[in-house]
Formats: C-alpha cells, sequence, structure tokens
C-alpha cells in the first residue's frame, strides 16, 4: 500500500466535526451532564492559582486560546479528551466543579496580574452581601461570551481513535507522565483493567522488593513498573519499537481482548512477587558486587529476575519453601556472571537492552 493510500485509510477511519462554542454553552452543558470528565482525569487537575488567574484574564480579555477536544459517545454526550486544566478552571471559578466523590469544589479567586491588578481576591459571585470581591455581572457576561473551540471525534471515527487522540495531545510537553497518560487511556478502555493494574502497582510484596521513592511513585512508575511486568510476559517484543511505544500499544491490546485473563495474570503476579519478596525483599533488582545486593533499582534486573520468575514460578513452587528462596537468591548472584546480561545491562539504549535480556529470563530462572 503507497502512503498516499495509508493517508486515505486512516482518514476515513476518522470522522470529525468541530465548532466554537461559547464558555456560557460548555458550563450549561457541563450542568445538564452533557460534557463529563471520568472522575480519574479529574484528579489531574494540577493548573498552581496563577495559571487558573492567567487562563481566566484571557478569557475577560478575549485572548484566543486553544480548543478543547472531546468523544461523541453512543448516547450523544461528549467525553472530555483533551482540555482538563482549562474547563476545570473555569467550572471551580464558577463555582460548578464536581470533585471525584461527586461532591462539589469551593469555588476559587483570583489574583491579580499585570494587566489587571484589581483582579486580587475576586471570586464569580460575592461571598456575601457586603462583599465586594465578585467579578460582577458585566464581566461575568463578557466571561460567558467568550468562545473556545470544540473539536469533535464522532462515535464513527475507528474505536482506537479516541485513544490515539487522547496518547498525541497529552504526550509531549504536557503536565501528564507517559503513564498517567496510559493510566487515563486504559480507564477509556476497560476501567477494570486498569483498577487491577492500580491495585497491582501497590501490592506489598511488589512495592517491598521495587522500592521506589516517594517522588517516583507519584509520577506513576509503580503502575507502569507494573505495566511492563505484564506486557513483557503477553506482548512480544519486536526489538524495533521504542519502549512507550511498546507499552502503549501493549496496553491497548491486553485492556482491550478477552484473550488477556486478568484472573491468570493476578494470580502469577501475587505468586512471582511475593517469592521475591520473602527471598530477596528490598534487595531484589539490586547489584550483586560479589558480597552484597547494593544501590538502587535496576530495571535491567527486573526485566531478567522478574519475568524469569514468572515464566517458571509452576516448576520453582514444586522446590521446599527454603530451596525456592536459596535458588532465587544464587540466580540474582550468578546473572552478574553473565556474558549476555554484563554487555547489554547497562550502556546500551533501551531497545536494544529489551531486546537481548528479555529473551533470556526464562531461560536464565529455569530449575
Amino acid at each position: 500500500m503507497s502512503l498516499e493510500d495509508e493517508i486515505k485509510k486512516a482518514r476515513k477511519e476518522i470522522v470529525a466535526d468541530g465548532y466554537e462554542m461559547s464558555v456560557g454553552e460548555i458550563i450549561s452543558l457541563y450542568k445538564d451532564d452533557d460534557i463529563i470528565i471520568h472522575p480519574d482525569f479529574q484528579r489531574l487537575f494540577r493548573w498552581k492559582e496563577g495559571q487558573k488567574t492567567r487562563f481566566i484574564e484571557s478569557l475577560l480579555l478575549g485572548i484566543p486560546i486553544p480548543p478543547i477536544f472531546v468523544f461523541q459517545n453512543e448516547d450523544g454526550v461528549w467525553e472530555l479528551i483533551d482540555g482538563l486544566q482549562r474547563l476545570s478552571t473555569i467550572f471551580e471559578f464558577v463555582g460548578i466543579r464536581r470533585l471525584p466523590d461527586g461532591e462539589i469544589d469551593s469555588p476559587s479567586f483570583l489574583e491579580g496580574t499585570k494587566f489587571l491588578p484589581s483582579l486580587s481576591g475576586k471570586y464569580w459571585n460575592p461571598t456575601s452581601d457586603e462583599a465586594d470581591d465578585g467579578i460582577g455581572r458585566v464581566n461575568q457576561r463578557e466571561m460567558k461570551r467568550s468562545r473556545i473551540r470544540v473539536e469533535i471525534l464522532k462515535k464513527e471515527s475507528d474505536p482506537s481513535a479516541k485513544y490515539e487522540l487522547f496518547q498525541r495531545l497529552n504526550t509531549g510537553g504536557s503536565p501528564l507522565s507517559n503513564q498517567e497518560v496510559r493510566n487515563c487511556v486504559a480507564v477509556m478502555l476497560n476501567k477494570k483493567f486498569y483498577e487491577w493494574l492500580k491495585a497491582c502497582a501497590v501490592y506489598a510484596p511488589f512495592t517491598n522488593t521495587t522500592a521506589l521513592t516517594d517522588t517516583a511513585t507519584k509520577k506513576q512508575a509503580d503502575t507502569e513498573l507494573a505495566l511492563r511486568f505484564s506486557a513483557f510476559r503477553n506482548i512480544p517484543y519486536d526489538g524495533r519499537m521504542n519502549i512507550h511505544e511498546y507499552l502503549d500499544n501493549s496496553l491497548i491490546e491486553m485492556a482491550r481482548y478477552d484473550s488477556f485473563s486478568i484472573k491468570k495474570e493476578d494470580d502469577i503476579f501475587q505468586r512471582t512477587f511475593t517469592l521475591l519478596d520473602r527471598s530477596l525483599n528490598k534487595k531484589a533488582f539490586k547489584k550483586w558486587d560479589g558480597k552484597a545486593f547494593k544501590g538502587r533499582f535496576l530495571m535491567s534486573v527486573f526485566e531478567v529476575i522478574a519475568i524469569g520468575v514468572s515464566k517458571n514460578i509452576d516448576r520453582i513452587e514444586e522446590m521446599k519453601q527454603t530451596e525456592q528462596d536459596e535458588f532465587v537468591i544464587e540466580k540474582s548472584k550468578a546473572l552478574w556472571s553473565d556474558k549476555v546480561f554484563l554487555e547489554h545491562s547497562s550502556n546500551v539504549s533501551g531497545i536494544t537492552r529489551l531486546a537481548r535480556l528479555l529473551p533470556i529470563a526464562e531461560d536464565f530462572l529455569k530449575p
């Protein structure tokens, strides 16, 4: 198929529309649940007060702002794909923003700006009949008449178009990490899969053995690591794809298709990390220097030891418990004498590392 044919085919898979709407119309749609923001997306609202103020200032001054993107579902309801920070700022300021638990958020106030210093301390409505801290009816009307372009992905589009669009709009230069974007995609695809993945990330033996920092956890590194584990086990890595593209595609494949059994994978996940926790605890996935396991978590060790144990968990569990522990410990030490591992565990690209280490995991941990 030629490039031109590929472009024509891809265009047919995306049915889109778009037009400008007033802020007032968008507020009304939100009040009537005709535009929805998934509760798990709402938790990603993280603009600071200064950012919120500058955005409201832009609306008041009539400064053009970027479009928002929505997906029109089977009921005609718009699901927000991109524009969370902007719309949440509007809804919070007006006093209608719903929190993940369904409660209404407290109305926010503005800060003074270079052009509008008198915005300082102003709310949408006055805090009392006597107070002079509202922006006033005239300014409310002006803001509600401000226009935002809404790009609409129609329900007739290819089912994967919504997830592809979300990833492209929210990856690179955005406030979301790669895994936060994947989490949102997982929610749209299969909430049960998403909830299982989050449960894996907080499973005690998993958190003990990976021993990630608080900073890494806040960026969803624990959830990404749990995703890597199942992806490496179930979705072949071709040795060419960027790791993040591979994880994006793997998540969609595992979440969308019935061939992936959450129950079966959860059983293997728990048995694997229970064994690793019992035998190595926080020493798992660290460097063996000949005398002790030291240093930080190493992805290369995780890719061999965790995946290798999981692929052989039935045979390993046939041993006595003390033998299981000794086996895992000795294999973790022996890894640092393995030629293939030493050649490809550091100072190589992630693509090369995965292509060389994943294939040796199962045989290396075979009893």
